[in-house]
């Protein structure tokens, strides 16, 4: 198994993801990353940064899709030329009207892929770089044609205030839970709907259930039992911005460790899909592995044969993390004398998520 199942049904020459959207507080909980030898999917980059920023030895980010790489390249470009207020205008969590600039500053020094990758792209980066895939288009036209049908721009900013629970509870049961509100997750947020617009109609091949009431639960989780004014993702979501929310790899506190980082070399990104990569590994190199989403993409054979490999590049004692969105996704029995699940450690961060579209997170541990 050479190329990820996905590869070879789904196009990988765009960007697909602008932004990490698995909440990265789960994934560093989870790893414990410090000193540690960590590989990574790259998809924008964010959650690979937030690794160095926990103070992960080493970080491998890979990635199969140029357009991917060439979003990563420009945010290390970006931690290692600008300072911190100017990286958060270049990717749009802060307003600018000069991110052509910002972007000549980190330009020289990118791969040339990147570069020329870039160069083509001068909308894009006016726009801020976290808003070019196809995921944030997705949300983009939800937040600007959809949203509106069912809240005033006035209702938005309300429920991003600061609330307590019961408070919550009451402002989403008696203003936002309204019936064009429910109307609109039946529709745009059905399989059809998120397949055209945001994901790869193929990245649902293996999804059980009904799409729309999953992500309207989860949902409610995230507006009623977690703090709105303390979600960058949804943040990001309803209003295009991330606020005073920033997701880990974007605080101010992480940005020089992750700039400290970069200089030291501590970070490797691979262009290559991750199977490959294992495949190349000459001996258990890793203790600690982020996996995203991606056996949701897979089939349950090719996910034991992806855990297998995995399970031999790692070190005793290794930690696996990644995430269920529709798809249930985890070792198998076969597996049980290699990987341990810690199902409640997983179960217990996950009720914190705050990017609120996964149905479960997994967390596995390599046994000698």
């Amino acid at each position: 198994m050479k190329a990820s199942e996905i590869q070879s049904r789904a196009s990988f020459d765009t960007i697909r993801y602008a932004q990490c959207w698995e909440d990265s507080t789960l994934l560093t909980a989870a790893l414990t990353p410090s000193g540690k030898h960590c590989l990574s999917i790259g998809s924008a980059g964010d959650n690979s940064f937030a690794l160095l920023a926990a103070g992960a030895k080493s970080v491998t980010a890979v990635e199969m899709n140029p357009a991917q790489i060439a979003c990563i390249e420009l945010r290390k470009s970006a931690y290692q030329y600008l300072d911190h207020g100017e990286f958060l205008e270049l990717l749009g969590s802060r307003p600018s009207n000069r991110r052509a600039e910002l972007y000549k500053y980190c330009r020289d020094p990118l791969p040339s892929t990147a570069r020329d990758f870039w160069d083509a792209k001068p909308t894009e980066i006016r726009n801020g770089i976290a808003s070019a895939g196809k995921f944030e288009r997705y949300f983009a036209y939800f937040r600007n044609l959809v949203l509106p049908l069912a809240h005033p721009r006035r209702r938005v900013r309300s429920l991003m205030e600061e609330r307590n629970p019961a408070a919550r509870e009451t402002f989403y049961e008696s203003r936002w839970n309204n019936r064009r509100w429910k109307w609109i997750f039946q529709t745009f947020f059905s399989r059809k709907a998120m397949g055209a617009i945001g994901r790869d109609p193929e990245f649902f091949k293996y999804v059980e259930g009904s799409v729309a009431e999953r992500i309207r639960s989860r949902t409610r989780h995230a507006l009623v039992h977690l703090d709105p004014s303390e979600n960058p993702y949804l943040h990001w979501i309803l209003t295009g911005t991330h606020g005073e929310a920033l997701p880990e790899a974007l605080g101010a506190k992480n940005f020089e460790i992750i700039r400290t980082a970069l200089g030291a070399k501590r970070m490797k990104i691979v262009n290559a899909p991750l199977e490959l990569l294992l495949e190349k590994s000459k001996a258990p190199a890793y203790d600690a592995f982020n996996l995203s989403d991606i056996f949701e993409y897979m089939s349950e054979e090719n996910t034991a044969a992806l855990l297998r490999k995995i399970h031999s590049a790692s070190n005793p004692g290794a930690r696996l993390a990644y995430w269920n969105m529709l798809a249930p996704r985890s070792r198998p029995d076969s597996m049980s004398h290699l990987l341990k699940p810690l199902t409640d450690e997983a179960d217990e961060l996950f009720q914190q998520d705050r990017a609120f579209f996964y149905s479960r997170f997994v967390i596995e541990e390599v046994l000698a």
